[in-house]
């Protein structure tokens, strides 16, 4: 052995003696984090058996529907069952004959991209490409094996269909460490450094959620609200029980007549809009020249159990509407609603109908289903075991804590909220990042318990507004009675309000004057798309006649953001030019700067 081999060889041991030390070092570091562990999950709360997942029933009758179908029409069973073979066996055959004969590389893969196998060692490792492999077949035999399964009504089948994908997303190799290539290398790369601060990424994570296990999406502390989000300037001029109204301070030397009032859902807080100034709708709004007002909704504890849809219509919407133009001298308002905020603009638009109040001169609506005759994915969640589920809870707890709706979401897009997120934080040991959309998904609200069950029971699950009336404010509103000048903006993937039953809704509204734009991307991106940004597209169509894929094939389609589109339709409806108006007013002092103090109150559940 020569000199430098000599020294190369003592590197290498110094090296590897290193490495050992450290190894043991954090082994001793997991056992005292252990501890902490087992003290964090003593503290999990015991979520009701239908609010863990589908009922047995449902897999029970799949069950027996996949039976009866080998028994009636074997043919078709066995076809998938040799085909799912043949190619399992091809895939280990061909794996094996590549680490027997050699050169070690990978067989063919013909399979789809996935982007949970980006590392490149799962398309040039033949182990890891083997497990991928055999993982996709497996995942297309599932899909295959539901897809042929009769005798469920359609319901049924769209349950079925999910939370299949979930099980099957659930056992995807990335998420376990023995089978996922980029984890094993790190651990290796920092001698079980980064397992380590994976463990205690996920103990700080149950700690802070009382012994649930919620992954922190975003630095808790990169962001503050009202420090460096949610900055647009502007003041508190009316406070109630329910709310919080935020006037903006203009931005330019005139604005339209007719002001705007903004109500965001309540399921989360309104600062999405406002996360920073170059994708903030609010402050591109004030920009544009319009005297705008936001809803900051109040977060419940269990002293609001009794509050009613009836109490969101008459102390919110009917309230938010009244104190806008008192404080700007008008008759008539523009409104938006986003989301659940949208669908009750709908109610009480058909209120103010019924009563004769014409305050509202347009409305807009974001992302928003009023008509529940299909629900989309969200859907799933709604059967009656779910919702039974949720109706026990409340009944206890006096809301609907943020944590159940958190987590329903999350489920909707599971590889991008849940397992990705895990997999970064628990097997890489990463630092949540920076990311202000991921703060504000984190930064949950919760739900009056009986507001709540009106809303499941008697919108999403029975349908009412769209079809025998829905009983509020002492109305029975009915989607007809929705009769003002509407525009409202769906996105193509929304995972919580399908495009297509938003179209719905708008068809059966009794507007004369309806604007529909579809634009691309989901419920929040596809909403905050600035023009700046030239990112996602929209489409158009004036024949709201056709139906809801007719209307997709016929319509324009538009490079950018809508913004500047709808900016243009609410031009029309603004009035003319007057001298900007600064916050407040005699009837209304100014009370504090927003974006206030309800976005930031803590309620005690």
């Amino acid at each position: 052995m020569t000199t430098g081999e000599m020294e190369d060889s003592r590197e290498q041991g110094g090296e590897t003696t290193q490495n050992l030390e450290k190894l043991e070092e954090n082994l001793a570091r997991v056992e005292a984090l252990t501890q902490r562990l087992l003290a964090a999950m003593q503290q999990s709360r015991s979520v009701p058996t239908p609010l863990a997942g589908p009922s047995p029933n449902l897999f029970l009758q799949a069950g027996a529907a996949y039976v009866q179908e080998m028994v009636h029409n074997p043919g078709k069973i066995i076809e998938h069952q040799m085909s799912y073979w043949a190619k399992t066996v091809k895939n280990y055959v061909e794996a094996g004959r590549v680490m027997a004969e050699g050169p070690l590389a990978v067989p063919q893969d013909d399979g789809p991209k996935d982007r949970r196998f980006s590392n490149p060692m799962w398309d040039t490792h033949p182990y890891f490409n083997y497990v991928k492999q055999q993982y996709m077949m497996n995942a297309e035999a599932v899909a295959n094996a539901v897809g042929a399964v009769d005798g469920l009504n359609p319901k049924e089948r769209k349950r079925l269909e999910y939370f299949s994908r979930q099980i099957v997303d659930l056992f995807s190799p990335t998420n376990f460490l023995a089978t996922n290539p980029e984890a094993l290398e790190r651990a290796v790369e920092t001698g079980g450094e980064s397992l380590v601060r994976g463990l205690e990424n996920m103990i700080a994570d149950m700690e802070a959620h009382d012994g649930d296990l919620v992954v922190t999406l975003a630095d808790p502390e990169a962001f503050e609200v009202g420090g460096n989000i949610a900055t647009t300037p502007g003041s508190v001029v009316f406070r109630n029980r329910m709310f919080e109204l935020i006037q903006y301070t203009p931005t330019t030397e005139t604005v339209h007549e007719t002001p705007i009032v903004l109500f965001p859902p309540w399921i989360n807080k309104f600062y999405i809009m406002d996360l920073k100034p170059q994708n903030s709708l609010i402050k591109w709004i004030v920009d544009q020249g319009y005297t705008l007002f936001v809803v900051s909704w109040v977060n419940p504890d269990a002293s609001y159990a009794e509050t009613t849809m009836s109490d969101y219509v008459e102390e919110g919407f009917l309230a938010a509407i009244a104190q806008v133009k008192n404080i700007c001298s008008v008759k008539k308002v523009n409104a938006i609603g986003y989301c659940i905020a949208g669908t009750t603009l709908s109610l009480s638009l058909a209120v103010m109908h019924k009563r004769g109040d014409t305050s509202v001169n347009s409305a807009t609506f974001f992302t928003t289903l009023t008509d529940f005759s299909d629900q989309g994915e969200v859907g799933v969640f709604l059967d009656d075991g779910f919702v039974d589920g949720i109706e026990a809870e409340v009944a206890e707890k006096g809301v609907l804590e943020s944590f159940y709706m958190s987590r329903t979401f999350s489920y909707l897009r599971s590889n991008d909220l849940i397992y990705g997120p895990a997999i970064k934080s628990y097997m890489l040991g990463e630092a949540p990042p920076a990311f202000d959309l991921l703060y504000w998904n984190g930064d949950g609200t919760n739900l009056p318990a009986t507001m709540a069950v009106e809303y499941l029971r008697g919108l999403c699950q029975t349908d009412e507004f769209a079809t025998k009336g829905f009983k509020v404010a002492g109305e029975v509103a009915h989607i007809s009675d929705v009769n003002v000048p509407v525009c409202a903006i769906a996105c193509e993937s929304d995972h919580i309000a399908a495009w297509h039953s938003s179209y719905a809704g708008v068809q059966k509204m009794g507007s004369q004057d309806k604007t529909f734009i579809l634009s691309g991307s989901g419920h929040i991106a596809g909403i905050i798309n600035p023009p700046t940004r030239v990112k996602y597209g929209h489409w158009t169509h004036d024949d709201l006649s056709l139906g809801a894929r007719d209307w997709r094939k016929a319509a324009a389609a538009h490079e950018g953001s809508w913004w500047p589109m709808w900016e243009a339709w609410l031009q029309g409806k603004s009035g003319k030019r007057i001298a900007a108006r600064m916050p407040g007013g005699p009837d209304n002092p100014v009370l504090g700067p927003a974006p206030g103090t309800y976005v930031t109150r803590v309620p005690k559940v």
